[in-house]
């Protein structure tokens, strides 16, 4: 049977570390991390998405703001709102929850927020800095995938990594994070011929399509370490994740639950981003 890898306590490790950490930026420099997340319409769960990125920011002692426009809200009307935030010398992180209303070009509102204060890592130049090796602010999820790989001991370099999924937000970064710690990476799509041949060929097997229970146990390679970035909501109302856990818990050495294995790194992430941030505002290079 696989080791559960606890995200959560990882988590709450590391939100403890950055408390600490901020705390000690504080008392040198007056500097207090600042985390301003702005949220068009009300969907229920981008609502609890940025209250729970608002709680791990009281936790921490950020100063955490919170800005809401309706769901009919104007493109300028978003982009002045980032406008001011990149001029406010207080917020050090600006994030813009996804998904945005048909109305609203998501690209055009992640390219006008300051790639400085992009704490998500999507703008383009922290893309580009990624890509050719010297990243800046990296994309959360992937970057909470290579902390936990660490966290339980798996050397990356060598090893066979397959990602299903080939996202702007997980698949490709995290395609980048595990070639830069010499892995040898390959993603799978819905064009993937034979995806059960590719992906029981991985010693590191992320699944990351958005489609509940894909991953079965046949496709899992013994012994292999299973990150199941997945998140979907059954009928019932219970959460799944892109990985058949009863299945893959068989096979796997180890292996994230849904929830409490990836999603709770994601908020640290974005809190240490912000914490990076920060620093470069009170000590620039």
């Amino acid at each position: 049977m696989a080791e559960i890898i606890d995200g959560k306590e990882i988590a709450r490790a590391i939100r403890e570390a950055i408390r600490e950490e901020a705390a000690a930026l504080r008392e040198k420099t007056g500097v207090t991390p600042g985390l301003a997340v702005v949220l068009v319409g009300d969907d229920p769960a981008s609502w609890i998405y940025v209250r729970r990125k608002a709680q791990a920011c009281e936790e921490v002692r950020f100063l955490s703001r919170e800005l809401r426009l309706p769901a009919d809200a104007a493109e300028g009307e978003l982009l002045d709102i980032i406008a001011q935030l990149n001029g406010d010398d207080a917020i050090h992180g600006i994030l813009v929850q996804l998904p945005l209303p048909e109305q609203i070009r998501t690209q055009a509102i992640i390219e006008a927020i300051d790639p400085e204060k992009d704490v998500d890592g999507f703008h383009p130049v922290n893309v580009g800095r990624l890509l050719t090796g010297n990243p800046g602010h990296v994309a959360c999820t992937p970057r909470g995938v290579i902390e936990l790989l660490d966290r339980i001991g798996v050397d990356i370099a060598g090893k066979e990594a397959v990602i299903v999924g080939r996202s702007n937000i997980v698949g490709k970064p995290l395609a980048l994070l595990l070639l830069a710690r010499h892995a040898t990476v390959t993603i799978c799509h819905t064009r993937t011929r034979n995806l059960p041949e590719t992906t029981r060929r991985a010693d590191i097997l992320v699944a990351a399509a958005g489609r509940p229970e894909m991953i079965r146990g046949e496709m899992i390679k013994e012994g292999a370490v299973v990150i199941d970035v997945g998140i979907n909501r059954r009928p019932d109302g219970g959460l799944v994740g892109d990985v058949a856990f009863a299945e893959a818990e068989r096979r796997a050495a180890y292996i994230t639950p849904v929830p409490g294995g990836v999603g709770p790194m994601t908020i640290a992430m974005l809190l240490g981003n912000t914490l990076a941030a920060a620093r470069r505002i009170a000590a620039p290079v």
